[in-house]
C-alpha cells in the first residue's frame, strides 16, 4: 500500500527555505475516502486546522490522513515521514473524542526537533482522520485555546494577554491603599503562628513512631517555610514600620534554615525588577540551549535537576547565588558578610548542640528532615509562580513590566493548612504588582485584581498535572515555542529522567 502524501506550505516557517511534505504508512487494511468538508465538531475548533488527505496549500497547516483500521481506532499506528526525517515517536492509538498526541519532527536530518501535535478523530463515516498541526507558541487570543490549554496544562484559567498599553501603575491604581498599610498585630501574629506550629512539629518528631516520621517531617517543613516568608516581607518592608526590627526579625527567621538574608535580599529585589526577563531574573529561567549543549556531563546534570530533582532544586540555587561576594556590588559586601557571619554561627554553634543532644540521627531528625521539606515548598512555590508552558521570558527589549508581573505570574490554590502555615506566600499575583503589601492582605489584594484584571490572570489548583507539565515540558529556551522539553533534544539515552516522569507521575487535575 503506498502512503498518502501531501505537499503544503506553512504561513510560519520554524525553517526557511523547507519544502513541506509529509506522508503516513498505515497499517494494511481496507480503504475509504477521506471527507470533502471537516467534520463540524472539528470546524468549531480555532482556526488553523483541517482534516481529510485534500488541503489547498494556502491555508496554512500540514494534514494527514490515514485508512481506518478493522478495529475502528483513530489511527492505525503508523510513522509520519519526512523527506528526510521522521517522527520521533509513532501514532498513539485512543478509542473516543478528541486527543492530542505529542510528535517532534527532525527536518533534514538536523539535531533539533520540532514538536508538533496530531490531532484524530472519530465518527462512524469516516473513522480515521487527523492535521498535524506545527508546535508554536500558544495562540492566548483565542478563547477556546485558552480553555484547552487550561485543561491540559492543569490550570482553572489562563488569562488573555494584557494589552501593551497597560502599565504597572495602571494595575496597582485598581489597588485599595488600605492594603499597603502594615498592621504590626497580623505581622507579629504571623511569628506567633510559625513559632508555634515549629515547635509542634519539633514535639511530632519526638515522639513520632518511625513509621510516622514522614508527617511530622512533612509539617515541620512546612511550619519552617514560614520563617522564609515572614523573612521574606522582612526584606520587603512590608512587616513592620521600624526597619532595624525588620532586618533583625527577617536575620533571625532565615537562620533556621542557614539561608543568609541580605545576600538573598539583594537578589530577591532583582528578581522582582526582572521577573521573566532572559540573563536578568535571578529565580527560575529556562535552560539556555548553548549551556545544555556544552557538554555532556553538564547536560545530564541538568536534566536530573530540572527533572526529577526540581523539587529540590532551591538547594542549588541556595548555594550557587549567597556565597559568592564577588555576585553583590561593593556597596552591598558589608550587609552581605555580615548575614554570611550569622548563618556561619548557626552552623558552628546550633548544628553542634543539635548533635550533642540528639547524635547525628537527631541532627537528621530534627533539622536535615526538615529543611529538606522547606527546600521541597521553596522550590515548588517559585516553580509554580512563573512557569508554564504558555508564560515567555523575553529579553529586556520586548520585556514588558506590567504583562511580566500580571500575565506571568501564576495564583495557585494549596490545602488550606500548607497556606496557613506558609502565610498565603501563594496568593503570588499581587505581590508581584507591588511587594510592598503584607502577607496578611494579599488575598484581599487578589480579590481586588480579580475584580478589575480577572480575565488577564493565570490561576490553578495545586495538582499533579499541573507539576507533570512543569517537570517534563518547561526546559530549554525556545524563542516561538517558550519551552522544548528535554526528550525532544536530548539523546535518548540521556533523557529518561524525563520519561519515567511522563510514565509514573499521575495526569490527574
Amino acid at each position: 500500500m503506498t502512503p498518502h502524501e501531501i505537499h503544503l506550505s506553512h504561513k510560519s516557517q520554524p525553517t526557511a527555505g523547507l519544502a513541506r511534505s509529509f506522508s503516513i504508512s498505515p497499517t494494511p487494511t481496507c480503504t475509504r475516502a477521506a471527507p470533502s468538508t471537516p467534520p463540524r465538531s472539528i470546524t468549531s475548533l480555532p482556526p488553523p486546522l483541517w482534516v481529510g488527505a485534500s488541503l489547498p496549500p494556502a491555508n496554512g497547516v500540514r494534514a494527514l490522513h490515514s485508512n481506518p483500521s478493522p478495529r475502528g481506532d483513530f489511527f492505525s499506528e503508523g510513522i509520519v515521514r519526512h523527506e528526510a526525517g521522521n517522527l520521533s515517536r509513532s501514532i498513539a492509538k485512543s478509542e473516543m473524542g478528541f486527543r492530542y498526541t505529542d510528535l517532534s519532527l527532525d527536518f533534514l536530518g538536523a539535531r533539533r526537533k520540532y514538536p508538533c501535535q496530531i490531532l484524530s478523530y472519530k465518527n462512524p463515516s469516516y473513522v480515521v482522520q487527523a492535521a498535524v498541526l506545527p508546535a508554536s507558541r500558544p495562540i492566548l487570543d483565542n478563547e477556546e485555546e485558552r480553555k484547552q490549554m487550561s485543561e491540559r496544562y492543569g490550570f482553572t484559567q489562563i488569562g488573555e494577554p494584557l494589552p501593551d498599553n497597560i502599565t504597572l501603575k495602571d494595575i496597582m491604581d485598581t489597588l485599595p491603599k488600605k492594603l499597603f498599610e502594615i498592621d504590626d498585630i497580623k505581622a507579629w501574629r504571623s511569628i506567633l503562628i510559625s513559632v508555634t506550629s515549629y515547635a509542634l512539629g519539633i514535639l511530632m518528631i519526638s515522639k513520632a513512631p518511625w513509621y510516622l516520621l514522614p508527617l511530622a517531617w512533612a509539617w515541620t517543613g512546612t511550619a519552617v517555610t514560614g520563617f522564609f516568608v515572614i523573612g521574606h516581607d522582612c526584606a520587603h518592608k512590608s512587616f513592620s514600620r521600624n526597619k532595624l526590627v525588620e532586618d533583625i526579625v527577617g536575620t533571625l527567621a532565615f537562620l533556621p534554615l542557614i539561608y543568609p538574608y541580605e545576600p538573598w535580599r539583594f537578589k530577591h529585589d532583582r528578581h522582582h525588577a526582572k521577573t521573566n526577563m532572559l540573563s536578568e531574573d535571578t529565580a527560575w529561567h529556562p535552560v539556555w540551549p548553548e549551556e545544555f549543549n556544552s557538554s555532556p556531563l553538564l547536560r545530564k546534570a541538568i536534566i536530573f535537576g530540572y527533572g526529577p530533582f526540581r523539587p529540590w532544586m532551591s538547594i542549588a540555587h541556595w548555594l550557587i547565588w549567597h556565597f559568592d561576594l564577588k555576585k553583590f556590588r561593593p556597596s552591598e559586601v558589608g550587609r552581605v558578610k555580615i548575614s554570611l557571619a550569622c548563618v556561619f554561627a548557626f552552623m558552628a554553634i546550633g548544628w553542634p548542640l543539635i548533635v550533642y543532644k540528639a547524635g547525628i540521627i537527631g541532627w537528621i531528625k530534627f533539622w536535615l528532615m526538615p529543611w529538606l521539606g522547606y527546600h521541597f515548598w521553596m522550590s515548588t512555590f517559585t516553580m509554580v509562580h512563573h512557569t508554564a508552558p504558555h508564560i515567555p521570558f523575553k529579553t529586556s527589549e520586548e520585556w514588558n513590566a506590567a504583562q511580566a508581573q500580571l500575565n506571568g505570574t501564576v495564583h495557585c490554590n494549596y490545602p488550606r493548612w500548607i497556606e496557613i502555615l506558609c502565610h498565603d506566600i501563594n496568593v503570588h499575583i499581587p505581590h508581584h504588582i507591588s511587594s510592598r503589601i503584607p502577607s496578611y492582605n494579599l488575598r484581599a489584594a487578589h480579590k481586588s485584581l480579580q475584580e478589575n484584571w480577572g480575565k488577564y490572570l493565570n490561576e490553578a489548583n495545586w495538582n499533579w498535572r499541573l507539576m507533570k507539565t512543569i517537570m517534563t515540558m518547561c526546559h530549554v529556551y525556545d524563542k516561538e515555542q517558550y519551552y522544548v522539553p528535554f526528550d525532544d533534544i536530548a539523546p535518548e539515552n540521556e533523557s529518561y529522567p524525563i520519561k519515567f516522569l511522563q510514565k509514573a507521575m499521575p495526569d490527574y487535575a
